[in-house]
């Protein structure tokens, strides 16, 4: 063996046993070990460089359908919201060892899930039950107060959608990549959550669920045709259609109550319009799920078990919150 060989070989050996090595160390902790591995690299000093060749230098298979993306994004959640509540986190494991910025990254990462869930369901579940009630949250469309709200929603849409077509994709993109959110907020983020947390409280063991790799013909098919296919658990759908049909309720009562019920009916829409708007934007964004369990026919259609118990779900969400709040 020569001796450039051998000094190539050392080196491979070297790294491999660097990089390997850390990670091992920190793959015990977290699920997501890339974040881990990550976090305590750059907290050791290491520094990382962006590296984009033009050929591709690894390929690998990725989800294709509802089912397998949702436990695979359950899985990752779970990770970083361990290390968030644990004593590795950033906020608390970080300071004094990397820059700022770098902590604040890995802080976001790390609760993102949890902040996500939080908001989301709080957005997408407290406007709407004032809003069957006819409890106004937001100020009237003649308030100037009014403009900030709006100010603050057409600036997160615009940004996103900035950042999808300046990185070269469609605008169908920016319009999955909001509706996927949702759906992952209420449903994987939500339960990654929970399973962290009950696992933090001795409750129960954390689970790590596999993802099925394995390609159907079917579902590839339905993936390409970028439809959804809803053949998933039920605990998968139940949040998500519960939400959807919370969403139906509010904004379908608003507006008979604005057209037939209401004497005074432009101070109605005048005082609900933020609500009202909130609740028919989640229902544009989320027309997939309306149109999984009223229109479809095809067998990857939304089953009407799982539509009867988020009725079940939804009802019962709708008459507690007429409680408390009437």
């Amino acid at each position: 063996m020569s001796l450039e060989n051998a000094n190539i070989l050392a080196s491979c050996s070297y790294e491999n046993q660097t990089v390997w090595g850390s990670k091992v160390g920190f793959l015990y902790f977290s699920v997501s070990e890339d974040y881990f591995t990550g976090f305590n690299l750059h907290r050791k000093g290491w520094k990382s460089v962006y590296l984009n060749p033009e050929r591709l230098q690894f390929l690998g298979t990725s989800t294709t359908n509802f089912n397998d993306s949702l436990i695979q994004w359950t899985r990752w959640t779970s990770g970083p919201v361990t290390v968030a509540l644990s004593r590795f986190c950033p906020l608390i494991y970080g300071p004094l060892k990397m820059s700022l910025v770098q902590l604040l990254c890995y802080s976001e990462l790390a609760f993102m899930p949890l902040l996500n869930c939080l908001s989301l369901w709080g957005f997408a579940v407290i406007p709407q039950l004032c809003l069957f009630n006819g409890i106004p949250l937001y100020p009237k469309v003649s308030d100037p107060n009014f403009n900030i709200f709006s100010i603050i929603l057409v600036s997160s849409i615009s940004k996103s959608l900035y950042e999808v077509v300046t990185t070269g994709e469609q605008f169908k993109v920016w319009r999955n990549e909001w509706r996927i959110w949702m759906m992952r907020s209420v449903t994987s983020y939500t339960y990654g959550c929970l399973d962290v947390i009950l696992n933090k409280l001795g409750m129960k063991e954390a689970t790590f669920l596999p993802t099925n790799k394995v390609t159907d013909d079917e579902q590839v098919k339905l993936y390409e045709m970028g439809v959804f296919d809803f053949r998933t658990a039920t605990m998968f759908l139940a949040p998500l259609v519960t939400v959807i049909l919370i969403n139906i309720a509010a904004f379908v009562g608003a507006v008979v109550k604005a057209l037939v019920v209401d004497d005074d009916g432009d101070q109605y829409w005048e005082k609900m319009f933020g609500q009202m708007f909130l609740s028919f934007f989640i229902l544009i964004s989320n027309f997939a799920v309306i149109e999984g369990m009223i229109i479809r026919r095809d067998k990857a259609k939304i089953p009407l078990s799982s539509t009867l118990w988020s009725v079940v779900f939804s009802m019962f969400i709708l008459l507690i919150g007429s409680v408390i709040l009437c």
